[in-house]
This record gives C-alpha cells, sequence and structure tokens, in this order.
C-alpha cells in the first residue's frame, strides 16, 4: 500500500526554527511564575481592601455579607491601639482577604463612595447659594427663580440677621438656619419633579455658581 501523499507544502529548515521557537516561548511563557513584585502589589492592595474595611461603621459592614473570620478581625481591628499589633493585625487581614472573591466588596465600596461624593457635592452647594445670598441680597432672586414656591419674606430676614450678626462677629446661628431651609426647599423640590428623572438638586445650585 503506498503511503499517503500530504497536499501540505513542506516547511522550510527556517520556518521550521521559527516554529520551534514560538512553541518554546509560549511553553515559558505558561510556565513563567508571577514575579515577585506583582505578588506584592496584590498583597498590598487586599491588605489596604482590608484596612478599608476596618474604617466602616458596623451598619454598613453588615451589609457586605463578610465571611465571618473576616467580619470578627475587622471588629477587633477597632480594639487594637499598639503600633505593632496594628501592623500585624493588618497583615493578618491581607491574608484572610486573599481567600475570598473581593469583586462585590469593592462594588459595594464604590456605590457608597459615588454616593458619599454627590451628597458632598450638593452641601457645598448649598453652602456656596448662601455664602452668595449674605453677600448680596440680590441672589436671593436668582434662587426664587429655580424656587418659586420659596417663602422670600422668611428668607430675607434670615440674611438680614445673617448679615448683623456676620458684622458683629456673632455665631452664625441665621447662616445655619439659611442652610437648613435650602436643603429643605431644593429636597422638596426633588421630590415634587416629575419633569426629569435625572432631575438633581447639585443641577440647579449650579446654575447659581
Amino acid at each position: 500500500m503506498k503511503p499517503q501523499i500530504s497536499d501540505k507544502p513542506k516547511k522550510s529548515a527556517k520556518e521550521r526554527y521559527l516554529d520551534n521557537q514560538l512553541k518554546t516561548q509560549d511553553e515559558l511563557n505558561a510556565d513563567e511564575p508571577i514575579s515577585k513584585t506583582k505578588l506584592k502589589a496584590e498583597a498590598d492592595a487586599q491588605q489596604a481592601l482590608g484596612v478599608r474595611l476596618c474604617e466602616l461603621p458596623k451598619d454598613k459592614l453588615a451589609k457586605l455579607d463578610l465571611p465571618e473570620a473576616l467580619l470578627a478581625a475587622v471588629i477587633e481591628s477597632k480594639k487594637i491601639t499598639a503600633n505593632g499589633a496594628i501592623r500585624r493585625h493588618r497583615q493578618y487581614l491581607g491574608r484572610l482577604m486573599r481567600d475570598i472573591d473581593t469583586t462585590p466588596i469593592v462594588e459595594q465600596l464604590s456605590r457608597w463612595d459615588g454616593k458619599h461624593t454627590a451628597e458632598n457635592a450638593y452641601f457645598h452647594g448649598l453652602e456656596r447659594w448662601r455664602d452668595r445670598m449674605i453677600a448680596d441680597s440680590n441672589v436671593l432672586s436668582e434662587f426664587i427663580a429655580l424656587h418659586p414656591k420659596t417663602d422670600s419674606q422668611q428668607l430675607r430676614t434670615l440674611i438680614r440677621n445673617a448679615q448683623k450678626e456676620q458684622a458683629a462677629s456673632k455665631p452664625p446661628k441665621s447662616s445655619r438656619e439659611i442652610f437648613k431651609l435650602l436643603r429643605e426647599i431644593t429636597q422638596e423640590s426633588q421630590e415634587n419633579s416629575d419633569a426629569d428623572t435625572s432631575y438633581s438638586p447639585t443641577d440647579e445650585l449650579e446654575k447659581g455658581i
């Protein structure tokens, strides 16, 4: 029986050499261990995440559904004050973190961080409105144009009182009252706004800046 002749053209010696080189390199890459630098970076990231958990209040920790051992270690960390003990405990947290899937934890922390950032921007916007009103009473008309249901007389009285307190270097009682009132007005506008589902108090506050 005659041997079958392949239709594929034979590779040259140079082509066979290059194929062998590529194959060898692929095998080396597959067997190459993770570098010490990468391992150190991963360990530091896990430890940093563990430290971040230690900074959370108990109500947020409960929402993360942490493994029992990790939760106990996080709670225990709040009681440790000695520097050496803190360092060792953080290393222990890092080891515990390596044994779990941290993706859900990171995602939840990111959501909380985003909400915190938005709230801070909102409060800073209120503070800018208040400061501008105290510096220039005419700014009140800008705010009323955005919030027609505002009790303008109440706000004008608070602004005048805040200006007097500021001039006399007295405690800013009226200034705090203005902030509180602006917060109530803008939050009420948010709750009653059905025209735009993406409405945010910060959107309106930024217009007056």
